[in-house]
């Protein structure tokens, strides 16, 4: 499994709630806002990200009790979380799961 893959799985792992997971999406969207604004006004941008993170950390205090997965994936968590958000959003893990079906029943074929 490569960095990415594990830290992906570790954040999966760590983010069972369905509460937590929710917060999570939401925290994902907030900080695709933030982006945006920075480009209008930096103190929605600044009240954007402080609501990632109090969202976050609190979806991990409140409903799971664990700790982040950025404290042992450091850098490469907010990567993973996009993608498995993005995955849950656009069903790209029903259309990945189906793709890599179809090759396994065509290479034992």
């Amino acid at each position: 499994m490569s960095y990415f893959q594990d830290a992906k799985a570790h954040f999966i792992a760590s983010h069972q709630n369905p509460i937590n997971q929710a917060l999570h999406h939401l925290t994902n969207l907030l900080a695709i806002a933030a982006v945006v604004f920075l480009f209008f006004d930096w103190r929605v941008t600044l009240l954007c990200l402080v609501l990632t993170q109090v969202f976050a950390l609190g979806g991990h205090a409140v409903f799971e009790k664990n700790e982040p997965a950025f404290v042992k994936y450091p850098g490469i968590t907010i990567l993973a979380a996009m993608s498995w958000s993005f995955e849950n959003w656009f069903g790209l893990r029903q259309v990945l799961h189906y793709f890599s079906r179809v090759a396994k029943v065509e290479k034992s074929s």
